[in-house]
């Protein structure tokens, strides 16, 4: 079970963008990636082409790796831990470490 998923509010504690929080948007669980809403834009210049005809410089999102976000609990509001456990039918859920709150 991943501690990071899609749609998770998470906030970015290291790198240029550090202190932005932002939606989870896609995970790269190959790489250890995320792609978040609203962080590490890059710029990147295109040609122009027939099916782009205005060219130019485009912003657009990178995807940013796992180690340097964390995800926001919803009743603390704060970037905190995750802690993976077991309920009895066998099902795992993710939970705040800081107050126990399970995160859906």
């Amino acid at each position: 079970m991943s501690k990071i998923k899609k749609n998770d509010t998470v906030a970015v504690i290291a790198g240029k963008d550090k202190g932005k929080k932002g939606k989870v948007l896609f995970v790269f669980s190959d790489d250890d990636k995320a792609l978040i809403e609203g962080v590490n834009f890059v710029k990147k210049h295109m040609r122009k082409t027939q099916q782009d005809q205005k060219g130019g410089i485009n912003q657009k999102e990178m995807p940013i790796h796992l180690s340097n976000i964390m995800l926001v609990c919803k009743r603390c509001n704060k970037p905190v831990r995750v802690k993976i456990s077991y309920l009895k039918d066998g099902s795992k859920t993710r939970n705040c470490k800081s107050c126990g709150e399970v995160i859906e």
